[in-house]
């Protein structure tokens, strides 16, 4: 069974196979985010195992000699009646399946079973056990299978660093990565701070995350290929110059002392700087001197000091190089991030959508959420036949509702006696509201309050109070009004004063006051 052909039919049924499971995944409708993310899952592990399956293809098929002997000894020998090759290849293959007599001869289709789901007609009994989903695993609470970015651990880091300033918040911080859709990450930094062994180490763990994040939220983009893309880019740039923010601020201050300006002399021969010239004139005699100078004379040159007055011009190249090639990784690793949060930008700002729905839901919200969450799907049962089923799902969302009675809690039509006993035949209409029509006297009792009637007030320029409860025509509110202010009951209108306001230089001004101002443009 060691026959090259075998396996390289055998590898053409498989890759064939491969690609039909391929097909037939990528074609199925996925309603939700998560059931699309576990297919994508599925067909990035299928791809893996074609491109395994052709390169090892293509191997067999560049082993010429192998073929070749194969084939010869497929020939016909030289004598029509010799079959001893015909015998001992059949032996061959009796002795395979009587040694292995439970092999399968397609191995691979139990493994393209579990890809398409096939197996899930075969476990009814199993029902009750509920499996974990591996997908799930991968991702944590707050990305919530690979919807929103994790970055609060970059956040703190972020915020450690040194020199940067004002510390940012986390929603500031986020606006900041959704800033490298124009400009290069942090180009906002100043270069004290970039420059340094912590941002490189931040920048490493920020970039790190992205590329695993990618990896598991987009399991069928080749994000390997475009780093290395961005990365052969940023290579050519940073070789011819192009890349700017990166130098070594200390160079300027070097080349001053280089230039013989800065202050203090330098002994070559004692390797050893002196600040003052009486300091310098002393040492000349020094034993330690004098036994420097012999040695430099019967030796080489020592090295050069870089703060002395004339250095050699290439000295200050070599160091510019050392200093970039120092700070390249630092450089590379801003670049790839960019890149990735570039590809990135709508996750991000779904992340940022949901901390500031987050930011906005009370304790008691947020544990509801947590608890929903914690709740699993409800398994979406499919029917053996899909017109029998989708006419059933239709049967059940027709709803018999002749007299157009609310609707309840369970989506189904309340009882007529209690349509009756809540008074939701008889319709209150509202000209403040903009005519708008209430069902039911506890309803229009309500609406009093609401944000609706409270506004259609505030346009007639009146105030919302108890005294124009159950008034619901313009004409009358206004007489009202009137009327209130002819009986000295000006209390009502004296919320325009008695509310003070104050502005950013803490003048106290009331309402009335405050907003002529504004819209003046004073304040």
């Amino acid at each position: 069974m060691d026959s090259i052909l075998e396996v390289q039919r055998h590898t053409h049924e498989e890759i064939e196979y491969f690609e039909r499971a391929l097909y037939t995944i990528l074609s199925r409708s996925q309603p939700t985010h998560e059931s699309k993310l576990q297919v994508e899952h599925k067909a990035s592990q299928l791809l893996d195992r074609l491109a395994s399956r052709v390169v090892s293809l293509n191997n067999l098929y560049e082993d010429q000699d192998t073929r070749k002997a194969e084939i010869d000894s497929l020939s016909p020998p030289a004598q029509s009646n010799d079959l001893s090759a015909f015998y001992s290849r059949l032996g061959k293959i009796q002795e395979h399946y009587a040694k292995y007599p439970d092999s399968l001869v397609g191995g691979f289709e139990p493994e393209l079973a579990a890809f398409l789901g096939d197996h899930g007609a075969e476990g009814g009994d199993d029902d009750e056990y509920e499996e974990d989903d591996p997908i799930a695993l991968l991702f944590s609470g707050e990305e919530a299978y690979g919807k929103y970015l994790d970055l609060y651990a970059n956040h703190n880091a972020y915020n450690n660093l040194k020199n940067i300033g004002k510390r940012l918040g986390y929603l500031q911080y986020l606006d900041v990565l959704l800033a490298a859709q124009s400009v290069p990450v942090h180009s906002d930094l100043p270069k004290e701070c970039r420059l340094t062994r912590d941002y490189e180490l931040y920048i490493k763990a920020l970039h790190g995350y992205l590329i695993s994040f990618t990896k598991r939220a987009q399991p069928l983009v080749d994000v390997e290929s475009r780093q290395r893309e961005a990365e052969t880019a940023f290579l050519k740039q940073w070789e011819a110059g192009e890349i700017e923010g990166w130098e070594e601020s200390r160079q300027g201050k070097a080349a001053t002392n280089g230039n013989g300006t800065g202050e203090g002399i330098w002994c070559a021969a004692c390797q050893k700087m002196y600040s003052k010239q009486t300091v310098y004139d002393a040492h000349l005699t020094s034993k330690k001197h004098v036994k420097a100078t012999s040695k430099q004379a019967a030796s080489e040159p020592p090295p050069v000091n870089p703060n002395g007055p004339s250095p050699p011009q290439n000295t200050n190249g070599t160091s510019h190089s050392a200093a970039n090639s120092k700070h390249r990784t630092a450089a590379l690793l801003t670049h790839l991030t960019t890149q990735l949060l570039s590809s990135l930008a709508p996750t991000l700002n779904d992340t940022k959508s949901n901390v500031e729905r987050r930011f906005s839901l009370t304790a008691r919200e947020r544990e509801q959420e947590l608890l929903e969450q914690s709740k699993p799907a409800p398994a979406s049962s499919v029917p053996a036949s899909g017109e029998a089923g989708a006419e059933e799902e239709e049967e059940e969302e027709r709803i018999y509702n002749p007299l157009k009675l609310p609707l309840g809690w369970d989506g189904k039509p309340i009882p007529y006696w209690l349509y009756k006993l809540h008074g939701l035949g008889v319709e209150y209409r509202c000209e403040i509201c903009s005519d708008h029509v209430y069902m039911g006297r506890k309803n229009f009792d309500r609406h009093f309050q609401e944000s609706r009637h409270a506004f259609g007030m505030r346009a007639l320029g009146l105030p919302n109070t108890k005294h124009f409860h159950e008034i619901t025509r313009i004409e009358d509110a206004l007489a009202l009004a009137e009327k209130l202010k002819r009986e000295g009951r000006n209390e009502i209108f004296e919320q325009e004063t008695m509310e003070e306001l104050e502005d950013e230089e803490g003048n106290v001004y009331n309402r009335k006051t405050y907003e002529d101002l504004k819209k003046q443009g004073l304040i």
